[in-house]
């Protein structure tokens, strides 16, 4: 009783079975044509992937910096545990800059003056600060360049309106 419409028309004699036939094939080229194209979703595929892969290649690469650079900090710590001078208990101090903000650590008269001589450097190590040998300096500067506190002996950029530029600020003047 519930016999397809091609079926129905097929049994009254109205279409032949060739007929028929054409009609569902041409029906159905109808429809491959009405949809759209895999390309476009497989192109939409693939440029999701490609974003995803280069994304994780990034992540991946920011965490292999990441654990390069503690390696490194791992590295330059271990140094400085090995060569660093003992910290002296005293009332003098040398004074320097670590970036905006004037520092100090305890010196005797013989450590000031290894200091000026640059025979000994000073390193930042674990939040506070060491004096190491000079020796040791490019090998920590190698594995941290920032590790190192550079002491500027003046700065040789003056600015030509500074009223004080024909001064002269001694060598071994403790500030």
């Amino acid at each position: 009783m519930s016999s397809s419409l091609r079926d129905q028309l097929i049994a009254a004699g109205l279409v032949s079975e060739r007929q028929a036939k054409q009609a569902s094939q041409e029906q159905a080229r109808q429809f491959k044509a009405r949809r759209p194209p895999d390309n476009a979703a497989k192109l939409a595929a693939e440029r999701a992937q490609a974003a995803k892969a280069a994304r994780d290649q990034e992540i991946a690469r920011r965490q292999q910096e990441k654990a390069e650079r503690k390696a490194r900090r791992a590295q330059v710590n271990q140094m400085v545990e090995q060569v660093a001078l003992p910290k002296i208990e005293s009332d003098d101090y040398f004074s320097f800059v670590d970036g905006t903000t004037i520092r100090r650590i305890p010196v005797n008269a013989q450590l000031r003056e290894q200091l000026t001589r640059a025979e000994i450097a000073i390193v930042r190590f674990r939040g506070n600060y060491a004096m190491v040998p000079a020796e040791a300096v490019a090998r920590i500067r190698e594995r941290d360049e920032h590790a190192v506190i550079p002491l500027d002996k003046g700065d040789k950029s003056a600015d030509p309106n500074d009223p004080y530029k024909d001064f002269v600020v001694p060598d071994d003047l403790t500030w």
